[in-house]
């Protein structure tokens, strides 16, 4: 079992879920579909043992660039000098806004479904916590969501709200290749993308869907990741009996080495892509986790830092370059802060930085770009000019521009900033102890890729503490010692507490001190994997 995993594990101690794994008395004939097994077992068989191979070579690649030996562009190719391109069918040109949301959340999937987004991604992945009955509610959801027979009960209106008929176009995030599904085959670990990937292609009625079958793949790190991917499609449609391109993708930008290769990466996949997207929380996290080694890189409070960076607009650039010389889509990533319609200052903060953040990606070129709430739909596709802007590049564009340059200059570095991320990482551990994959946190949604973050920030101001300054209101330096955030997160632990209902229930409390022990303990251990 991988250290990750047995961090889960751990953590899901307090709580009785245990995550990326089905429950101790699973049997595969009462607890999966007729016929599932022996569906799954020939692709686990060819698939699991490459996929365990990628993961130890992404472990070698990090292991390298701590020791200095930091990602760089590959060698030309075909890929890179070849004439090819991708053929985009006419279903998804227009992609000007992707609603994402977890998928176990039934509500939720419809109302995005009605929202008018053109795109909707239905998560198994980051937003999702990953227990058994989290996910087989997610693939079941994403069953009904396909075929458009998923409903929700309104309680104001007491009435189920079904699936409007529209032109959405309806993607499936499966888990990324780090991640290991345990206890479906007695005694071995099992490829969680394979597994998702297998469970929603077995489960749907190909007849009965809008649009062939696509999914978006997360946190890849090199291109030989795309061969795994596009194998495992062809191979599933083989066993569907579909036709070897039915399955397609969309794959998600977010980690710093693949920032390299991604023309290569749509090379291996350009039979099933559709295009990329700049998954800049996750991306930002990676960033941080391959230059940990580096005081230059310690960033500024997360909140400070602004969303033209140009560690992300360089990147922003060069995707949207590669994307449309090989006739792909080039996709934004996401606002965290949320409207509100209950606090007016907040909801018109929040639409304001959304039109400015979505402006900005419009005028990098991009093609559309992520939201999370219905409310921010129409405010984010009003913000790109037509469908696609897939026929516009840059003049002037870089090949190969800085992808590491460093954020100097850019936003503060406080202790507020540091109570911040503690703060952050305590809640939304409690969250995932209570089986919630994201939380709505001061106004932003946080999940998975934004806890990395914090923990990683957190991670870098212990490690640079003589090199790197942190300071408090009077404008003082303070280390930040292990017992100084120690101190922080006891000191923040009982802030959460006091803000508790009188009422509070003991488990309710135990939760959050067991959140707290768990999220320091990650910092403390080098637990930094997306998972």
């Amino acid at each position: 079992m991988s250290r990750s995993e047995v961090t889960l594990m751990s953590t899901a101690t307090a709580s009785t879920l245990t995550y990326n794994h089905a429950p101790v008395d699973f049997a595969p004939a009462r607890d999966l579909p007729l016929g599932f097994m022996e569906f799954l077992l020939p692709l686990h068989r060819e698939f699991t043992p490459r996929q365990q191979t990628l993961v130890r070579h992404r472990a070698e690649v990090l292991e390298q660039a701590h020791r200095g030996q930091l990602p760089q562009h590959l060698p030309p190719s075909a890929a890179t000098a070849g004439e090819w391109r991708i053929e985009l069918p006419a279903w998804c040109r227009d992609q000007r806004n992707q609603m994402t949301g977890p998928a176990d959340d039934a509500e939720l999937v419809v109302k995005m479904l009605n929202s008018g987004a053109p795109g909707v991604m239905l998560d198994l992945e980051d937003s999702l916590a990953n227990c058994w009955a989290n996910l087989q509610q997610g693939i079941a959801n994403t069953h009904a969501a396909l075929e458009g027979r998923l409903t929700y009960f309104d309680k104001k209106r007491n009435q189920d709200v079904a699936i409007r008929e529209s032109e959405t176009v309806i993607f499936t995030r499966a888990r990324g290749l780090h991640i290991n599904q345990a206890g479906v085959v007695a005694g071995e670990l099992m490829s969680a993308s394979l597994f998702d990937v297998a469970a929603v292609a077995f489960g749907v009625d190909a007849r009965r869907l809008r649009h062939p079958l696509s999914f978006y793949i997360p946190k890849s790190e090199s291109a030989e990741e795309a061969l795994w991917w596009r194998d495992l499609f062809r191979a599933v449609a083989a066993a569907r009996g579909w036709p070897v391109r039915y399955i397609m993708c969309m794959a998600l930008v977010e980690s710093h080495p693949l920032a390299f290769q991604m023309e290569e990466f749509i090379y291996h996949l350009r039979d099933h892509l559709l295009g990329l997207n700049l998954g800049r929380w996750d991306y930002m996290a990676s960033l941080i986790h391959f230059n940990l080694h580096d005081p230059e890189w310690v960033l500024p409070d997360r909140n400070t830092i602004p969303h033209d960076v140009p560690f992300f607009q360089n990147l922003r650039e060069l995707l949207v370059e590669i994307c449309h010389r090989r006739g792909g889509l080039a996709i934004g990533g996401m606002t965290a802060l949320y409207p509100s319609r209950a606090d007016a200052e907040l909801n018109e903060r929040a639409l304001k930085i959304l039109a400015a953040d979505k402006k900005n990606e419009a005028n990098c070129l991009m093609d559309g770009a992520w939201t999370g709430h219905p409310d921010q739909n129409e405010i984010a596709v009003a913000q790109f000019p037509h469908p696609n802007q897939l026929d516009a590049r840059r003049a002037d564009a870089e090949r190969y521009p800085d992808l590491r340059p460093a954020p100097e200059g850019v936003g503060q570095r406080t202790i507020d900033g540091t109570r911040a991320a503690v703060r952050t990482v305590i809640r939304y551990r409690h969250g995932v102890l209570n089986g919630k994959g994201a939380s709505l946190l001061d106004g932003y949604m946080e999940d998975l890729a934004t806890d990395r973050i914090y923990r990683l920030m957190i991670a870098q101001r212990m490690l640079h503490r003589d090199k790197v300054e942190v300071f408090d209101g009077d404008g003082r330096s303070v280390p930040h010692t292990p017992e100084f955030v120690t101190q922080l997160f006891d000191a923040e632990l009982e802030r959460i507490l006091r803000e508790l209902p009188p009422d509070a229930d003991s488990s309710v409390i135990d939760k959050y001190r067991e959140a707290r022990r768990v999220s320091e303990e990650m910092i403390r251990l080098g637990e930094f994997d997306p998972v």
